[in-house]
């Protein structure tokens, strides 16, 4: 595999379609994890990534048993609250991603760039970049290992299943970053499938498994609604300023400073102002 990514139970009494036992002494859930992340690195090439998606409470220990197996590269915290406060704890706010390596480094590695953060209101920029907007990439913002910026799936339009569900916005991220159109994909918590949409619409090669696989079945029937919805996301990156942004900054007589360096395609869908015009002139 060039890619390998799960995404297991949490351990959190859940129920699940297939019958899944989701509640187990804390011992016993590490052991078989460690069962089928043993497989994963087993089936990974020299060079490819592995990705581990749970709470903190879990990676921690999973993280370090990898680690002594796979060259670790990052701990990225994905900024979604995932249950109510808890009386006397600090609020759940974040997922835990980790990222691993068969070997030094590895052989597939560019990820997203993404849209320096804006206001959702007017469009202007959350951060002043002073005298620097002229070095700006027009391809967008490093990608940092805090994301904030995927959204839970809530909306019965993106969610397929009764259980929680990924985002092909998180999903589409991964398989970008760590594999290329051909690569072979690995995930053996299906779920909804959204790990194998992801693939499959950029063209890569997936393997994959679950107990219930009636709701995948039903969703690679019919991808229209996928391929629409991955089409928007990937829209919205790579990009120093969104369609929707710039848009928002001409309606509040926020016109784009003629130091930044944007792509002629976005200004132009955008209906640019004359500095915008100038801006996109100097790239």
């Amino acid at each position: 595999m060039d890619l390998a990514f799960a995404d297991p139970p949490f351990n959190l009494s859940k129920k699940y379609s297939s019958g899944f036992h989701d509640s187990h002494e804390e011992q016993d859930y590490i052991g078989w994890c460690k069962e089928w992340i043993n497989e994963m690195i087993r089936t990974l090439k020299p060079g490819g990534s592995m990705f581990l998606w749970n709470l903190p409470k879990w990676n921690l220990p999973l993280g370090a048993y990898v680690g002594e197996r796979l060259t670790f590269r990052h701990w990225i915290s994905v900024d979604i609250k995932y249950s109510l406060p808890i009386r006397g704890r600090l609020y759940p706010s974040h997922y835990s991603l980790l990222y691993f390596v068969k070997g030094k480094k590895p052989t597939i590695f560019h990820p997203d760039r993404i849209p320096t953060p804006c206001c959702r209101h007017c469009g202007g920029e959350l951060r002043d970049y002073g005298g620097y907007k002229d070095k700006m990439n027009p391809e967008g913002v490093n990608l940092s290992d805090v994301w904030t910026d995927i959204p839970p799936v809530r909306h019965a339009k993106y969610k397929k299943r009764d259980a929680n569900a990924l985002s092909l916005k998180l999903m589409d991220r991964i398989v970008s970053m760590a594999s290329d159109p051909g690569s072979l994909v690995l995930d053996p918590f299906g779920g909804s499938g959204t790990t194998f949409v992801a693939a499959e619409l950029t063209g890569r090669r997936w393997i994959g498994s679950e107990l219930d696989c009636s709701t995948i079945i039903e969703r690679l029937s019919d991808l229209d609604g996928d391929r629409k919805h991955l089409a928007d996301i990937q829209a919205g990156k790579n990009t120093l300023f969104t369609r929707a942004d710039l848009d928002r900054r001409r309606k509040n007589g926020k016109p784009l400073p003629a130091a930044y360096r944007v792509k002629q395609d976005v200004l132009s869908c955008a209906c640019p102002t004359q500095n915008e015009e100038e801006a996109a002139s100097a790239y």
